[in-house]
């Protein structure tokens, strides 16, 4: 008889670059002993979007023995060639190109990319998320084709959360797409870009909407050790475990809020998991 069980690890915020080795060797070797039904990896999977950065990320992406979808995160798009961030963004990921943003459908249960990386935006900080009119059009049309019933994960690198002031808020016109979102059979929204992992309701007025965040596997941790989410559903309720070498418990290694950014927490009131393992500085990025 089919069963409706699938395991999905959640990974994000690679960073090859500042990669962390002893994590990725033991999650590669994590999905070959447990080999889950997907791999869903929400951005940044470089620290700079260098050749050599995209050369060992699609090297080790392409060697995992798992079905992958991959999203697109703000630092993988060219940082110091203009021109081919605004000609040909994605022209780095030609090795994986398969996996990009890509769909996968687990039976009951489908893993559908929203975009929120862009190539630029009417504000300074181009590192934060946008949600597009033609972005969130593309992911509600793949929502709505999927047959009847089939519950969703949404995947997108920024946290559709509009932290912030308005010229700051961490992804603009991520409330609407929230609230698109609740109108669907959407189970949660995987994200990444805070380097935390977190698990919460977010409400709208359309309803509320569960968010589920991934910590980092690169050394650019901010109150948590390099962890991913290993995430099982059995046809009717989705659990989240994070998984980290330092065998902390899951409610330890989550934050209670989304943060502003994936910087180290500096100032009183700003979202810490219990574990509090905060660097004293940021790993500096040259």
């Amino acid at each position: 008889m089919a069963t409706e069980f699938r395991r999905i690890f959640h990974l994000s915020d690679i960073h090859f670059g500042l990669e962390n080795n002893r994590a990725l060797d033991w999650v590669k070797q994590e999905i070959s002993d447990k080999c889950p039904d997907a791999v869903a990896i929400t951005g940044d999977l470089t620290m700079r979007a260098r050749h050599r950065e995209f050369a060992a990320a699609t090297q080790w992406i392409n060697s995992l023995d798992a079905p992958v979808t991959v999203g697109v995160g703000n630092h993988d798009l060219p940082y110091f060639n203009l021109f081919e961030r605004f000609a040909t963004p994605y022209k780095r990921f030609r090795g994986m190109q398969e996996k990009v943003e890509r769909e996968l459908d687990l039976g009951s249960l489908a893993i559908v990319p929203l975009k929120t990386a862009v190539r630029m935006q009417p504000r300074l900080n181009w590192s934060k998320g946008w949600v597009s009119p033609r972005a969130l059009e593309r992911c509600l049309a793949k929502i709505d084709s999927l047959p009847k019933g089939t519950r969703v994960l949404v995947a997108v690198h920024h946290p559709l959360r509009e932290v912030g002031t308005e010229g700051t808020a961490l992804t603009k016109h991520g409330d609407h797409a929230l609230r698109e979102l609740a109108k669907r059979n959407v189970e949660a929204v995987l994200s990444g870009h805070v380097h935390d992992a977190f698990d919460i309701l977010e409400k709208t007025q359309e309803g509320a909407v569960r968010m589920i965040g991934a910590g980092t596997l690169s050394k650019r941790t901010r109150s948590t050790p390099p962890s991913f989410n290993e995430i099982e559903w059995d046809g009717s309720t989705l659990k989240v475990c994070v998984r980290n070498l330092e065998h902390i418990e899951t409610r330890d290694m989550q934050i209670d809020d989304v943060p502003e950014n994936a910087m180290p927490p500096r100032h009183e009131g700003e979202p810490v998991a219990p574990v509090r393992q905060v660097p004293r500085v940021d790993p500096p990025v040259h």
